[in-house]
């Protein structure tokens, strides 16, 4: 499947050249990425046709069929299209390691990269609070996210509505969203900038002055990371949120508690025949996940337990992976439908 459905992992191994048979340096900042990022396990990768984005067609109606009788035809047809284009963003950060530090250990490479750690997972974690709430028309800079995709109840606006589900929350600041995800060329995926390695870019800058907080110098080693990404949605039938989860209403022995199990049915059901044309991945965070994994113990939940998932136990619903993402926030504002 990784032929048709890459990860940034696989794209990676396919365009950067390896190290006397092992994985190149990209590669295994890749790896450390995967980590801490499990979205970056199921997350669809393809090269976008434009330097700095991807322009695709999506399919806004479809084609009409009719029955013919002997000596009659029929009308024809097209299916409605529109054209999008999708930006990608540049994410950047500078390591900097005290060059006597590097000095008193015996693999200097290995060593700045364990030091780099730090600021490889504060570019994984914007990464993932980006592809949630990313809005470009707010802030230029980034790439736009699923939630401003999905953002309203109804479908009067934006079809994606059709599948924004209401788990019932009506207090501001006290919600937070499960999101079913499609991943997969014709669904959903990741993209990145044209002519690129994976959107990937590592450069080891050498020696350089640095200053501490009271301004004294030291001598340093810097390290410039970029990371070029965006995301396109081309069908969003394959996606499905459910909104408006009161973090305060999970307790189930609580009157007026969340039916979350109830919902994760109705989002299951809105997707359809969709959720077989990619990797369908179900994303919470801390709280609804420590609430599924609660659930999952009671054997009346027939539909969640523990699948084996690319060689990882994992808590899965109608063997679906539930992935952890805790750039889903509990404070999120309450989905309403459009005015």
């Amino acid at each position: 499947m990784p032929s048709f459905n890459p990860t940034l992992a696989d794209v990676i191994k396919r365009t950067e050249p390896g190290v006397n048979g092992g994985p190149g340096k990209i590669a295994t900042i890749v790896e450390m990425l995967t980590e801490t990022n499990e979205i970056l396990q199921d997350m669809t990768y393809v090269e976008g046709n434009l330097p700095t984005g991807h322009k695709t067609t999506i399919r806004t109606g479809l084609p009409s069929a009719a029955w013919r009788m002997l000596n009659y035809g029929v009308q024809p047809s097209k299916s409605d299209t529109a054209q999008i284009t999708d930006a990608c963003g540049m994410l950047e950060a500078y390591a900097e390691v005290d060059k006597a530090l590097v000095e008193l250990n015996g693999n200097a490479a290995a060593f700045r990269l364990s030091e780099d750690r730090a600021f490889l997972e504060a570019m994984n974690q914007e990464m993932a609070s980006t592809l949630f709430y990313g809005n470009e028309k707010t802030h230029p800079a980034t790439f736009t996210g699923l939630a401003p995709r999905f953002s309203e109840l109804s479908a009067d606006r934006a079809r994606s509505g059709y599948n924004v589900l209401s788990a019932g929350g009506s207090t501001a600041d006290r919600q937070t969203s499960l999101w079913f995800v499609t991943w997969g060329p014709n669904i959903c995926h990741g993209i990145y900038p044209k002519g690129s390695r994976g959107g990937w870019q590592h450069h080891d800058l050498g020696e350089v002055t640095l200053e501490d907080a009271q301004g004294g110098r030291y001598q340093g080693l810097r390290t410039h990371y970029k990371w070029d990404v965006g995301l396109t949605v081309r069908d969003w039938r394959g996606i499905v949120r459910v909104a408006n989860i009161d973090t305060a209403k999970l307790d189930p022995a609580k009157s007026g508690s969340v039916d979350l199990i109830g919902m994760m049915v109705k989002a299951w059901n809105r997707l359809g025949a969709h959720r077989k044309q990619g990797r369908c991945v179900i994303y919470c965070n801390e709280t609804v996940g420590t609430w599924l994994d609660i659930q999952a113990m009671s054997k009346s939940n027939v539909r969640l337990g523990m699948k084996e998932w690319a060689g990882t136990e994992t808590l899965s619903f109608r063997c679906v992976p539930i992935r952890r993402c805790d750039a889903i926030l509990d404070t999120e504002s309450v989905v309403q439908a459009a005015a």
